[in-house]
């Protein structure tokens, strides 16, 4: 996602999922009997490049033998083979007596399955909390946050937290890892509208990932990539936006980290790698993109027979950027992620 004041918004409150529930303690989640709500724009058969989604993610489900794609907007599609889904389903229930009030913009919405429960991390924005303002900018309350199912297909719903990260703090595109201490964490981004040099933090997560532990710390800033570029008052500079992280091993047991910014106007995606093994890093980019332009915030995943994509998202202008899900077939089995072309699902 693009991340400026003008990018967006409108497009989100058009997709944002508007359901409120209550909150579940650590030990609840949505009944079996429950069917995720199909939208009024429901469909069947539609080929994965006729869907308009930002940042798509996509669960490979062995329980259900199915797909489960989401992203920005809070909807979800479904299908047997990933050549044509079903949807959208809308499954991100969120409580409208939180911070996140009745109609809140969802974005980069991620689905993760993890000691036999589904967890849906996303960032969640409510446009009318307004926490600061920096060089002119005002920002609102913004947040990664993480729903709960027994089922893939959903409905999602909140935990005992209310928050894991701070409230005064702008935060987006939460991700999911279990690192060598055996305990979970998220990764997200500290938006650069605020500190002006976009992070990449973790913060530990409960067992049950029912919220947060302590404190976040930053892992790197987007000013450390080599990759990432933008003209500021007629000067040459690091890109200040940090995007979409994914947690991976290659073949070889070495951590990696895909995420995007920008060069110039194009939207890019590159890989950074930890020297420790750990979250901890140091983390070092690679010198050059890996994705071709205008592809990004991608995830990596295997499909139902054992082969491995990266889903991204790339962007075309019709008068209004409109961004459409692509798949790329990847390498992991070195010591170092290889992007190979195109992947099309028949």
């Amino acid at each position: 996602m693009k991340r400026t004041v003008f990018f967006c918004f409108g497009l989100m409150l058009l997709l944002s999922a508007c359901t409120s529930t209550g909150k579940l303690t650590a030990n609840e989640a949505s009944s079996p009997s429950e069917q995720p709500e199909k939208t009024r724009r429901f469909r069947t058969g539609i080929p994965l490049d006729s869907i308009r989604l930002s940042d798509p993610c996509i669960l490979a489900d062995k329980k259900t033998n199915m797909y489960y794609m989401t992203g920005t907007g809070g909807l979800l599609w479904t299908s047997k083979e990933l050549a044509l889904w079903d949807g959208p389903y809308r499954v991100a229930l969120t409580d409208s007596t939180s911070w996140m009030g009745r109609r809140p913009q969802i974005w980069a919405a991620e689905l993760h399955q993890y000691e036999g429960r589904y967890y849906y991390f996303a960032t969640f924005t409510n446009e009318s909390i307004k926490i600061d303002t920096v060089k002119g900018n005002v920002i609102p309350r913004r947040a990664s946050h993480v729903l709960v199912s027994d089922q893939a297909a959903g409905p999602y719903r909140p935990m005992a937290d209310p928050t894991y990260l701070p409230a005064d703090k702008p935060t987006l595109d939460g991700t999911f890892w279990v690192d060598v201490d055996k305990k979970p964490y998220m990764v997200y981004c500290g938006e650069w509208l605020q500190n002006w040099d976009g992070t990449m933090e973790k913060i530990e997560l409960k067992p049950d990932l029912s919220g947060s532990v302590g404190e976040g710390k930053v892992l790197f800033r987007a000013g450390s990539s080599p990759w990432s570029r933008e003209v500021e008052d007629g000067k040459v500079r690091p890109n200040k936006v940090t995007d979409g992280p994914w947690l991976f091993k290659t073949g070889t047991g070495r951590l990696g980290m895909i995420w995007t910014s920008w060069i110039d106007n194009v939207y890019t995606q590159g890989v950074a790698y930890s020297e420790s093994g750990t979250l901890d890093g140091p983390w070092v980019h690679e010198a050059k993109p890996i994705t071709p332009p205008n592809f990004g915030h991608g995830m990596l995943f295997q499909t139902l027979e054992g082969k491995w994509l990266m889903s991204v998202h790339s962007h075309k202008d019709v008068g209004r950027y409109i961004r459409i899900p692509n798949l790329f077939e990847i390498d992991l089995s070195g010591d170092r992620l290889v992007v190979g072309g195109k992947y099309v699902p028949k």
